[in-house]
């Protein structure tokens, strides 16, 4: 694996912009489960330029 695939971000793009599947089911523990991984994400990714920002600009 090389250091360019590590830090290949278009996957966790596609995941929070991609369109709903018209043909795929869903149920509310699905929409639930989605809500929950996109919140954690964001989160996180939050608090990585937080700490960012404190190491770097303070």
């Amino acid at each position: 694996m090389r250091t360019k695939d590590l830090f290949d971000f278009g996957p966790v793009f596609g995941y929070f912009f991609r369109k709903n599947d018209p043909n795929r089911k869903t149920n509310f523990n699905l929409r639930t489960m989605h809500f929950i991984n996109k919140l954690s994400m964001s989160m996180f990714l939050v608090g990585f330029i937080v700490l960012l920002y404190r190491w770097f600009i303070r």
